[in-house]
């Protein structure tokens, strides 16, 4: 995920801004009425503009965000099949998501970076394959054309308040210079510390998901920084009538326990200790190198085992930074068990992957998944989309088996709402 420069530091901020009121964040009321305060297209314009969706990403010139971005443009030009995306397999067929070719890139970063430079970049590195950047080098200029200034930088003395209206307003005069019908905002910038109890400013993430509830937009929070997740916005979020899905995504090593540790508590295994290690570099690695950042990653990794056994095994993960792996990462997971009469067991795994190529279809599901459920009227929190979180929001189970059959028929919802 991208090394988002406020992830880094930010020192002098001003007093705590009150939350914004649901007026402010736009109300309970179905979409038409809703597009008014976000400028998107309603009543009879809102059949021409039905299939454009904007995607406006926070961190958006990131390894996750470029990955996307450049990932969309080359599938729907025919150039790569999508790989990795749920949403383009059979069962979402009919389900009337918004088509690849009418998604519109967005977002804000505190990085100047431009993208096709980012995304040369990562083909250097063995993510993007070669060449992809020069194929779809007019795609990523467009998006990179809509990358607004992020912050709060070191120096910003605007108020949380005014930093929320400020990046509202940039939503707002994206969608409707596009003339969208509606905007998903997906947070994929770097994992930020939970906040502290005497801090008396909202994070960042929590300026940056405010300012989508406030410009009328679906939210997904990609990353395990707070978020919705702080009581100034509880409020609001129950009273905005916009769908949001999940916290921290689902990628790798907890996807796999996810399916693991069904499988010890089914076959009725006794597994007495879990214990995990992972190596990372880019961005992800240099954010986690911060205990804070990456206690508030860890808490997602272990959540699924406790969820699942009633309790967390004995046992720790633990994150170390290695910048020449640069967006590969390696994930490690120690297993001791108990089988039958108490034999001792273990078992080992290893996964090697790129998190920007694993997570970034899933960021594509995802948006058009929360622009259709918006479509459709349906709002607030949407546990059927827990299979893409380690933390989702609304209950379901940690299963992943489970989590795709609930998907799966949210699919069949989406097929048959009008």
């Amino acid at each position: 995920m991208t090394a988002h420069a406020d992830r880094e530091g930010r020192t002098d901020a001003p007093g705590r801004m009150d939350a914004p009121s649901p007026s402010e964040a736009s109300g309970p009321a179905g979409f038409a009425d809703r597009a008014e305060v976000m400028g998107l297209a309603g009543g009879a314009d809102r059949a021409e503009a039905a299939g454009r969706t904007g995607v406006w990403f926070i961190g958006a010139r990131g390894s996750v965000a470029t990955t996307a971005t450049a990932g969309c443009a080359a599938i729907a030009a025919g150039l790569h099949p999508p790989t990795g995306m749920v949403t383009e397999t059979p069962p979402f067929a009919d389900s009337k998501l918004p088509a690849l070719t009418d998604l519109v890139f967005g977002g804000h970063d505190t990085l100047d970076c431009p993208l096709s430079k980012r995304a040369e970049a990562l083909a250097d590195g063995g993510v993007l394959p070669h060449g992809l950047p020069s194929a779809v080098r007019a795609e990523l200029d467009a998006a990179d054309a809509e990358i607004r200034p992020g912050g709060p930088l070191p120096g910003d003395t605007r108020t949380d308040q005014e930093l929320i209206a400020a990046f509202a307003a940039d939503l707002t005069d994206f969608a409707h210079r596009h003339d969208l019908a509606r905007m998903v905002v997906i947070n994929v910038a770097s994992t930020e510390p939970a906040p502290g109890p005497g801090d008396t400013r909202l994070p960042a993430s929590s300026l940056y998901a405010a300012a989508a509830l406030r410009a009328g937009c679906a939210y997904a929070n990609f990353t395990p920084s707070t978020g919705l997740r702080t009581p100034a916005l509880t409020d609001t979020v129950a009273s905005s009538g916009l769908p949001h899905a999940g916290r921290d995504g689902k990628t790798g090593q907890t996807l796999l326990r996810s399916v693991l540790a069904p499988m010890f508590l089914q076959r009725a295994f006794a597994v007495r200790a879990w214990s995990g290690s992972n190596l990372l570099g880019g961005g992800d690695g240099a954010a986690l190198a911060d205990p804070a950042a990456a206690a508030a990653k860890n808490a997602g990794k272990e959540r699924v085992l406790a969820d699942t056994f009633g309790t967390a095994p004995e046992g720790e993960v633990h994150i170390d930074d290695v910048p020449a792996m640069g967006d590969w990462k390696t994930a490690w997971d120690h297993i001791a068990f108990d089988g039958f009469l108490g034999s001792r067991m273990i078992l080992q795994t290893i996964w090697q992957g790129c998190d920007s190529a694993l997570a970034a279809p899933l960021v594509l599901d995802l948006a058009r998944l929360l622009a259709r459920a918006h479509e459709a009227g349906i709002s607030g929190p949407l546990p059927e989309l827990g299979f893409y979180f380690k933390d989702p929001d609304g209950g379901t189970s940690a299963a992943l088996a489970e989590q795709y059959a609930t998907l799966l028929t949210f699919a069949e919802r989406l097929r048959d709402q009008a």
